[in-house]
């Protein structure tokens, strides 16, 4: 990513502060202009991405990190609700979770998640694995070009 590029917009749903603060750091310790946002459970993200109050003004996301195991909405309903609207499958969502259960591989390919990634035990390797993610959706991957006035789902 350039300098005249506008930084990279990442929406992390995941209710563990603790891997949110891994992921920012991940994403800070790097070149690539990014803003991460977080919201705490699927509901949130949705509401986030719709533009529904109080998130009327969040930006486009270009990527998501969408972690499986939440309370309320989870995110395997969120997955399934982002893919199947219009505005907002084009978004890349990657599935970050503890979870390597084959049979939530399969679901999360088959709902159309972009990528499932386990989170690593080890911090070294989690903050390599998100510095992968970085580096690929910053620098390798064309992504989807967002406008300040991309359609908003209702």
């Amino acid at each position: 990513m350039n300098r005249d590029q506008p930084p990279l917009q990442v929406l992390v749903v995941e209710d563990d502060l603790g891997d949110v603060a891994l992921v920012e750091s991940a994403f800070a310790d790097h070149s690539i202009g990014s803003q991460l946002h977080h919201v705490a459970d699927g509901g949130e993200a949705l509401a986030f991405l719709r533009r529904q109050p109080p998130y009327a003004d969040a930006p486009r996301p270009d990527l998501i990190m969408l972690d499986l195991n939440m309370p309320r909405v989870d995110g395997r309903q969120t997955l399934t609700a982002i893919k199947a609207d219009e505005d907002l499958k084009s978004i890349p969502t990657i599935v970050f979770t503890t979870s390597a259960a084959a049979d939530d591989v399969a679901a999360s390919y088959t709902a159309h998640a972009n990528a499932y990634v386990t989170k690593p035990i080890n911090l070294d390797d989690y903050d390599r694995v998100v510095m992968q993610i970085r580096n690929f959706y910053g620098h390798t991957a064309a992504l989807p070009r967002r406008t300040p006035e991309a359609p908003v789902s209702r």
